[in-house]
């Protein structure tokens, strides 16, 4: 492992990369959880979404908080505490978690996007991103996801957002904080579960050269790129059963009085028991495919730099 000036902890395949200019994919520690996933799929959703880097030629980075200390990328036995850990780190929480040294703590988007930048890496593959909440001109509920990806020059490739959000209002957030959305190889911003959440997306890309030239050409040296890239076809719910299904959770939800960061892992293990379990495996495949797609673009950029 190698120690950063910034006091990352970064694994030894993942600083030679670095240092040779090849590629690196991050990958947030949330869905590896049990808050992203139940054992054994978030064990399952780590190997694939590891595997789908690796055949593409790239290296994965998967970020977290061990023992106070910031990790780029796992060993092993570093990747099994992981299994099991249930302490969220936002990007605020980073610095709590390091003062306070927590044994573990599993990234979410925000906290991946800046780590992986204080790293330099440049791509990050996640499930979905957090968004604008439903109702939120009376809670304010807002994730940091936005704001990350709006203040590190990284490209995140994801499902679109959780589709219990406010897509609309979240795209609106977007373009206001200037990040390009773009949409890979589709017309439409994708609902994480469905292809299509109705929204077109602001902008359609189709190969990889493309993406990485959005990013190289922002405007502001701070600001990332957001890549959506729909589920795979033949693992999409259709929008008609799973629509019915988070109306029921997100009410239930605020019945229960859960807010925040609580809510997300609620209304996910909600669809799970609501569609049969069958969400768990959409979330395996969009998990790969978006980590096939972000290595493919982490090796564009690192072979035009």
């Amino acid at each position: 492992m190698t120690d950063t000036a910034a006091g990352l902890v970064v694994a030894e395949d993942v600083a030679h990369a670095l240092a040779e200019g090849r590629a690196v994919v991050a990958l947030e520690s949330t869905i590896f959880s049990n808050l992203g996933l139940p054992a054994p799929a978030n064990a399952e959703a780590l190997e694939l979404c590891k595997r789908a880097v690796l055949d593409q030629g790239a290296t994965p980075a998967v970020t977290a908080i061990l023992d106070g200390r910031p990790h780029v990328g796992l060993t092993a036995d570093e990747e099994k505490r992981v299994l099991h850990g249930s302490r969220k780190v936002a990007e605020r929480d980073l610095a709590v978690a390091r003062a306070q040294r927590w044994d573990v703590g599993v990234t979410t988007v925000s906290a991946t996007v800046a780590l992986a930048h204080a790293a330099g890496i440049s791509v990050f593959a996640t499930g979905g991103i957090g968004g604008v909440h439903r109702a939120s001109e009376l809670t304010g509920d807002i994730s940091a996801d936005l704001d990350a990806i709006a203040n590190h020059p990284v490209i995140t490739v994801s499902a679109g957002a959780k589709a219990f959000l406010d897509l609309p209002r979240t795209l609106e957030y977007l373009e206001t904080a200037g990040v390009p959305v773009l949409g890979w190889q589709h017309d439409w911003f994708p609902a994480f579960y469905t292809r299509s959440s109705g929204l077109p997306v602001p902008h359609r890309v189709d190969d990889e050269q493309v993406v990485c030239d959005v990013l190289r050409f922002r405007t502001r040296p701070s600001t990332g790129v957001l890549l959506t890239v729909p589920i795979p076809v033949d693992d999409e719910i259709p929008a008609e059963r799973i629509d019915a299904v988070l109306a029921a959770a997100l009410e239930s939800s605020t019945q229960a009085g859960i807010t925040g960061p609580a809510v997300t892992p609620y209304v996910l293990e909600r669809i799970e028991k609501e569609t049969d379990g069958r969400s768990i495996p959409a979330n395996l495949a969009l998990a790969r495919n978006n980590a096939t797609i972000a290595a493919r673009i982490a090796t564009a950029l690192a072979a035009n730099p």
